[in-house]
Protein backbone atom coordinates (compact mmCIF):
# COMPACT_ATOMS: atom_id res chain seq x y z
CA UNK A 1 0.00 0.00 0.00
CA UNK A 2 1.77 3.25 -0.98
CA UNK A 3 2.51 5.99 1.74
CA UNK A 4 -0.31 8.31 0.80
CA UNK A 5 -2.90 5.70 0.45
CA UNK A 6 -2.08 4.82 3.98
CA UNK A 7 -2.22 8.76 4.92
CA UNK A 8 -5.70 9.20 3.31
CA UNK A 9 -6.82 5.70 5.28
CA UNK A 10 -5.62 7.59 8.46
CA UNK A 11 -7.05 10.46 7.71
CA UNK A 12 -10.65 8.95 6.71
CA UNK A 13 -10.65 6.76 10.26
CA UNK A 14 -9.61 9.76 12.29
CA UNK A 15 -12.93 11.62 11.24
CA UNK A 16 -15.11 8.93 11.68
CA UNK A 17 -13.39 8.73 15.28
CA UNK A 18 -14.37 12.73 15.45
CA UNK A 19 -17.77 12.17 14.03
CA UNK A 20 -18.31 9.26 16.47
CA UNK A 21 -17.22 11.42 19.44
CA UNK A 22 -19.34 14.53 18.05
CA UNK A 23 -22.36 11.88 18.04
CA UNK A 24 -22.22 10.52 21.78
CA UNK A 25 -21.74 13.69 22.75
CA UNK A 26 -24.99 14.61 21.58
CA UNK A 27 -26.68 11.74 22.52
CA UNK A 28 -25.36 11.79 25.86
CA UNK A 29 -25.93 15.36 26.22
CA UNK A 30 -28.92 16.39 28.74
CA UNK A 31 -31.97 17.51 26.83
CA UNK A 32 -33.16 20.77 26.92
CA UNK A 33 -36.32 21.62 28.97
CA UNK A 34 -38.70 24.19 27.78
CA UNK A 35 -40.87 25.39 30.76
CA UNK A 36 -43.69 27.56 31.08
CA UNK A 37 -44.48 28.18 34.44
CA UNK A 38 -40.53 28.97 36.12
CA UNK A 39 -36.88 28.94 35.60
CA UNK A 40 -34.02 26.48 35.24
CA UNK A 41 -30.75 27.07 36.25
CA UNK A 42 -28.34 26.35 33.42
CA UNK A 43 -26.06 24.63 36.71
CA UNK A 44 -28.07 23.08 39.35
CA UNK A 45 -26.38 24.54 42.67
CA UNK A 46 -25.90 21.69 45.46
CA UNK A 47 -27.10 22.33 48.66
CA UNK A 48 -24.64 22.09 52.03
CA UNK A 49 -25.88 20.10 54.57
CA UNK A 50 -28.53 21.36 57.23
CA UNK A 51 -30.07 19.94 60.37
CA UNK A 52 -33.61 19.76 60.48
CA UNK A 53 -36.70 18.04 62.38
CA UNK A 54 -39.69 16.53 60.57
CA UNK A 55 -43.11 16.39 61.97
CA UNK A 56 -42.65 13.03 62.67
CA UNK A 57 -40.04 13.91 65.16
CA UNK A 58 -37.37 12.60 62.78
CA UNK A 59 -34.77 14.13 61.65
CA UNK A 60 -34.78 15.97 58.25
CA UNK A 61 -31.17 16.70 56.67
CA UNK A 62 -29.55 17.03 52.69
CA UNK A 63 -30.02 13.01 52.80
CA UNK A 64 -33.54 13.13 52.84
CA UNK A 65 -33.53 15.86 49.34
CA UNK A 66 -31.26 12.58 47.61
CA UNK A 67 -32.42 9.98 45.45
CA UNK A 68 -35.88 11.62 44.24
CA UNK A 69 -37.15 15.22 42.90
CA UNK A 70 -38.55 17.75 45.28
CA UNK A 71 -40.37 20.26 45.87
CA UNK A 72 -39.58 22.89 48.85
CA UNK A 73 -41.98 25.35 50.16
CA UNK A 74 -41.48 27.84 52.74
CA UNK A 75 -44.07 29.42 54.96
CA UNK A 76 -45.30 29.05 58.77
CA UNK A 77 -48.62 27.28 60.05
CA UNK A 78 -49.69 30.87 61.00
CA UNK A 79 -50.03 32.40 57.93
CA UNK A 80 -53.11 33.95 56.61
CA UNK A 81 -53.59 33.41 52.69
CA UNK A 82 -49.73 32.51 50.90
CA UNK A 83 -49.40 29.35 52.74
CA UNK A 84 -52.96 27.68 53.06
CA UNK A 85 -53.24 28.40 49.07
CA UNK A 86 -50.31 27.46 48.07
CA UNK A 87 -50.07 23.91 49.59
CA UNK A 88 -53.84 23.80 48.46
CA UNK A 89 -52.74 24.20 45.06
CA UNK A 90 -50.09 21.75 45.60
CA UNK A 91 -52.26 19.13 46.91
CA UNK A 92 -53.93 19.80 43.06
CA UNK A 93 -50.13 19.62 41.57
CA UNK A 94 -49.49 16.64 43.74
CA UNK A 95 -52.80 14.70 42.33
CA UNK A 96 -51.76 15.14 38.60
CA UNK A 97 -48.17 14.05 38.77
CA UNK A 98 -49.36 11.22 41.18
CA UNK A 99 -52.09 9.59 38.44
CA UNK A 100 -49.16 10.71 35.57
CA UNK A 101 -46.90 8.28 37.81
CA UNK A 102 -44.68 11.23 38.11
CA UNK A 103 -42.73 11.03 41.67
CA UNK A 104 -42.25 14.11 43.65
CA UNK A 105 -41.77 14.85 46.84
CA UNK A 106 -43.48 18.19 48.72
CA UNK A 107 -41.22 19.27 51.40
CA UNK A 108 -43.06 22.11 53.73
CA UNK A 109 -40.16 23.71 55.75
CA UNK A 110 -41.63 26.19 58.82
CA UNK A 111 -39.46 29.26 59.10
CA UNK A 112 -41.67 29.88 62.49
CA UNK A 113 -39.97 27.10 65.11
CA UNK A 114 -40.74 29.06 68.26
CA UNK A 115 -44.94 28.21 67.19
CA UNK A 116 -44.51 25.33 64.66
CA UNK A 117 -44.06 22.31 67.28
CA UNK A 118 -43.21 19.11 65.13
CA UNK A 119 -46.67 18.28 65.72
CA UNK A 120 -48.53 21.02 64.88
CA UNK A 121 -46.45 21.31 61.44
CA UNK A 122 -47.39 17.91 61.22
CA UNK A 123 -51.24 17.70 61.45
CA UNK A 124 -50.95 21.26 59.39
CA UNK A 125 -49.48 19.67 56.06
CA UNK A 126 -51.27 16.11 56.65
CA UNK A 127 -54.38 18.07 56.29
CA UNK A 128 -53.33 19.14 52.69
CA UNK A 129 -52.23 15.49 51.80
CA UNK A 130 -50.83 13.04 53.88
CA UNK A 131 -47.79 12.23 51.71
CA UNK A 132 -46.54 16.25 52.44
CA UNK A 133 -43.36 16.39 54.49
CA UNK A 134 -43.19 19.27 57.11
CA UNK A 135 -39.99 20.35 58.37
CA UNK A 136 -38.44 22.93 60.53
CA UNK A 137 -35.60 23.50 63.17
CA UNK A 138 -33.15 25.94 64.94
CA UNK A 139 -32.94 29.00 63.39
CA UNK A 140 -29.45 28.66 62.75
CA UNK A 141 -29.95 25.55 60.50
CA UNK A 142 -32.87 27.34 59.19
CA UNK A 143 -31.04 30.30 58.29
CA UNK A 144 -28.56 27.91 56.87
CA UNK A 145 -30.87 26.25 54.58
CA UNK A 146 -32.51 29.54 53.18
CA UNK A 147 -29.07 30.92 51.97
CA UNK A 148 -28.33 27.62 49.98
CA UNK A 149 -32.27 28.04 48.57
CA UNK A 150 -31.70 31.48 47.96
CA UNK A 151 -35.07 31.98 49.52
CA UNK A 152 -35.48 35.25 53.21
CA UNK A 153 -37.67 35.56 55.78
CA UNK A 154 -38.12 37.84 58.23
CA UNK A 155 -39.77 38.18 61.80
CA UNK A 156 -42.35 41.21 61.93
CA UNK A 157 -43.22 42.23 65.82
CA UNK A 158 -47.06 42.17 66.70
CA UNK A 159 -49.29 43.96 69.12
CA UNK A 160 -48.10 41.49 71.09
CA UNK A 161 -45.55 39.43 71.83
CA UNK A 162 -47.26 36.48 70.49
CA UNK A 163 -49.01 38.02 67.74
CA UNK A 164 -45.91 38.58 65.14
CA UNK A 165 -45.98 37.03 61.82
CA UNK A 166 -43.69 36.00 59.04
CA UNK A 167 -42.54 37.82 55.89
CA UNK A 168 -41.02 34.80 53.54
CA UNK A 169 -40.16 33.99 50.40
CA UNK A 170 -43.32 32.38 48.32
CA UNK A 171 -41.40 30.87 45.88
CA UNK A 172 -41.54 26.71 45.17
CA UNK A 173 -38.00 25.68 44.80
CA UNK A 174 -37.27 22.62 42.77
CA UNK A 175 -34.32 20.37 44.30
CA UNK A 176 -33.30 17.54 42.01
CA UNK A 177 -32.02 13.98 43.25
CA UNK A 178 -28.44 14.61 43.58
CA UNK A 179 -29.82 17.48 46.08
CA UNK A 180 -28.88 20.76 43.96
CA UNK A 181 -31.18 23.25 43.65
CA UNK A 182 -32.46 23.06 40.25
CA UNK A 183 -34.81 25.91 39.60
CA UNK A 184 -37.82 28.45 40.91
CA UNK A 185 -41.29 28.82 40.16
CA UNK A 186 -42.32 32.19 41.28
CA UNK A 187 -46.62 33.25 41.65
CA UNK A 188 -49.08 33.53 40.59
CA UNK A 189 -48.76 29.72 40.04
CA UNK A 190 -51.54 27.37 37.91
CA UNK A 191 -51.73 23.67 38.74
CA UNK A 192 -52.14 22.75 34.75
CA UNK A 193 -48.64 24.48 34.06
CA UNK A 194 -46.73 23.86 37.42
CA UNK A 195 -48.09 19.95 36.95
CA UNK A 196 -47.02 19.70 33.12
CA UNK A 197 -43.59 21.64 33.60
CA UNK A 198 -43.05 19.46 36.60
CA UNK A 199 -43.63 16.31 34.31
CA UNK A 200 -41.19 17.53 31.53
CA UNK A 201 -38.65 17.97 33.97
CA UNK A 202 -38.45 14.51 35.61
CA UNK A 203 -39.30 12.79 32.38
CA UNK A 204 -36.49 13.91 30.74
CA UNK A 205 -33.84 14.31 33.39
CA UNK A 206 -31.71 11.71 34.92
CA UNK A 207 -33.07 10.90 38.50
Amino acid sequence: MSSSKSLLLGVIAALAAIAGLVVAQFALAPKTVQIDSGTLLKSPRPIEDFKLVDSAGQGFDKSRLEGHWSLVFTGFTYCPDVCPNTLALLKSVKSQLDAAQVPMQVVFVSVDPERDTPEKLGLYAHYFDPTFIGATGPTAELDKLMRNLSLVYAKVPGDKPDSYTMDHSAALVLVNPQAQVTGYFLPPHRVDALARDLQKIAGTSAS
